[in-house]
């Protein structure tokens, strides 16, 4: 038993010697820097008492060893959990740096073009070394004639070594355009795209007003030369092209012309200083490059290239679109001017000679160009009656006009239709009244006509029979929950119903008869979001604004639904009246 005591004793000393949190040398400063100071119980007399031991008073100091061990076990448990949080934050940190540096260095895209330049060098490699083949299996076949072979005459040897030395001659003179001839895959890269940047734009959008500014002078003075800007010049034009055309010096006059301005450009780029334009050539201050853009700038400057790349986008799918359906016989009476004139054309060049059509359609090029044209400009009325290309250029639709034009007949028909086939009775044929009323169109709240208080005729129509899924917005209103509702519109026969989705009261619902409405239309909540929107505006008598059914995916098809029914009901209306 004392020997036990010993060993304990000796242990709960030995406890000293290991190392505390705060000594420890692998101890973050922000965790393990604070000493904590260790209270050391106090323990009464009768304490004492009970802990002591007919063996000694060993056991006091076995007791605290105890409790120093149990205190070291859990300050080094505490010191293990404080190292794995820091190493899983650092882990995190440092997964967040590689994806950004990932991300600025495009190591994926790098890597593709070092295997694209790799595959390129292998290639080169093989058709260098197939060349060196090639040459190296010609050099022996020349030089085998040239070989002292055991003949009888001379002129032999002369002879075989001729022809080597023309063989060599023209291997070294036209292999390399053999070479060239021999077919190879297409290879296809593809270009890599540059990121949006605010001066790249300004940049690009000079560069292309420098580009197109030749062309847009040469217009401007045969728009000049054609309005008589300047009366001597147009005159002198008109003459010596009528005479040109008339001695069939036509085509030698536009080479003269096109010589002659390119000698003028020469001159110009050597530093002349040349004016040769009928118009004179006005100026631009050019603004110089800002190199710091705001947040607004730059968005005002992408509106700015959106709007003028939208509006020559427009201007060029109208052209397109008006040759499209010029050659498609979407308007047969203008087609049909034009297979007869290309009918007369083919027949007059079959039979008269190439002199006279020329001459002819010089003449008829000049007068148009110098003298119609600017009776017409001058005169619109007679433009608008007898100048046949104005007439069929602008009486050529456009597909957006086609559209319209095909709606416009749709809607008509319906009213038509509506007009003729509208009977009193609502119910089918073959289905009783009694039938007819007794089943009701159940919405989530309940009955459909009990939910928004109507006849129990009223169901929705079988396109609209689940709703769809909106927003209304009332700008009559100032609250915020009154202002915009969540929920779904119906439609019915006479009416157009919307329940909402947060209150079950009938009160939040709204009711519109659609007799009551005076204008309906396709609507855009918000103007700086692209497309056409998701709204629909109803406008009404007692409301001083419209309401908008707005966030509605199907639009189109709502509106469709609403407008024919509203279509179908206000002529059932007018009809019975009259």
């Amino acid at each position: 038993m004392l020997k036990k005591l010993d060993k304990i004793r000796f242990r709960g000393h030995k406890r000293d010697e290991f190392l505390d949190l705060a000594e420890s040398p692998n101890a973050s400063d922000t965790e393990c820097g604070d000493e904590i100071p260790v209270k050391i119980p106090r323990t009464s007399t009768r304490d004492n008492e009970e802990l002591r031991d007919p063996a000694g008073p060993g056991t006091i100091i076995m007791a605290s060893g105890v409790q120093d061990f149990n205190r070291t076990e859990s300050d080094r448990l505490n010191e293990i959990k404080g190292h794995l949080e820091i190493a899983l934050l650092e882990k995190h940190f440092l997964q967040e740096e590689l994806r950004k540096l990932r991300e600025e260095t495009n190591a994926e895209t790098l890597r593709q073009e070092l295997e694209k330049e790799r595959q390129r060098r292998l290639e080169l490699e093989q058709k260098v070394n197939e060349v060196l083949k090639a040459r190296t299996e010609e050099v022996p076949a020349a030089q085998q004639p040239a070989k002292p072979q055991t003949q009888a005459n001379g002129t032999d040897k002369r002879s075989h070594t001729v022809c080597s030395r023309l063989q060599k001659w023209f291997c070294d003179k036209f292999g390399e355009y053999v070479e060239d001839f021999r077919f190879q895959p297409e290879e296809n890269t593809v270009e890599t795209e540059e990121p949006l940047s605010a001066r790249r734009l300004t940049e690009n959008m000079r560069r292309l007003k420098r580009g197109a500014k030749p062309v847009t002078n040469f217009v401007k003075n045969l728009s000049a030369l054609s309005d008589w800007y300047s009366i001597y010049t147009s005159a002198i034009a008109f003459i010596i092209y009528m005479n040109a055309v008339w001695h069939g010096w036509a085509i030698p006059m536009f080479l003269f012309l096109a010589i002659l301005r390119l000698s003028l450009n020469y001159l110009i780029a050597r530093g002349w200083r040349i004016q040769w334009s009928i118009v004179p050539e006005v100026s631009e201050p050019m603004e110089p490059p800002k190199e710091d853009l705001t947040v607004s700038e730059k968005f005002q400057l992408v509106l700015d290239v959106a709007q003028k790349a939208q509006n020559l986008f427009g201007k060029m799918a109208d052209i397109l679109e008006k040759i499209k359906n010029l050659f498609m016989w979407v308007q047969p009476e203008i087609t049909q001017k034009l297979y007869i004139t290309l009918w007369a054309a083919f027949i007059a060049s079959c039979f008269l000679p190439y002199r006279i059509i020329g001459l002819a359609m010089g003449l008829y090029a000049g007068i148009k160009f110098f003298l119609i044209d600017f009776i017409f400009k001058r005169c619109p009325r007679l433009r608008a009656k007898y100048d046949t290309p104005y007439i069929i250029w602008t009486s050529l639709p456009t597909d957006p006009q086609l559209k319209e034009r095909s709606n416009a007949t749709v809607s008509r028909r319906l009213q038509t239709a509506a007009s003729r086939s509208y009977v009193g009775s609502s119910a089918p044929t073959g289905i009783s009244k009694d039938e007819d009323t007794s089943r009701f169109h159940t919405t989530k709240r309940g009955n459909f006509h009990e939910v928004f208080n109507l006849s129990e005729n009223e169901r929705p129509l079988a396109v609209c029979e689940n709703g769809w899924r909106c927003c209304l917005i009332n700008r009559d209103r100032k609250m915020p929950t009154d202002y915009i509702r969540n929920g779904v519109l119906y439609v019915t026969e006479n009416y157009l119903c919307f329940e909402s989705s947060k209150s079950g009261s009938s009160k939040r619902n709204k009711v519109i008869k659609l007799t009551d409405i005076t204008d309906i239309q396709k609507y855009k909540v918000l103007s700086v979001l692209p497309g056409s929107g998701m709204g629909i505006a109803v406008s009404t008598p007692s409301t001083q604004k419209p309401l908008v059914f707005g966030a509605m995916v199907h639009r189109d098809e709502a509106f469709e639904t609403i407008f024919n029914q509203y279509v179908k009901i206000t002529s059932a209306s007018s009809s019975s009246e009259s």
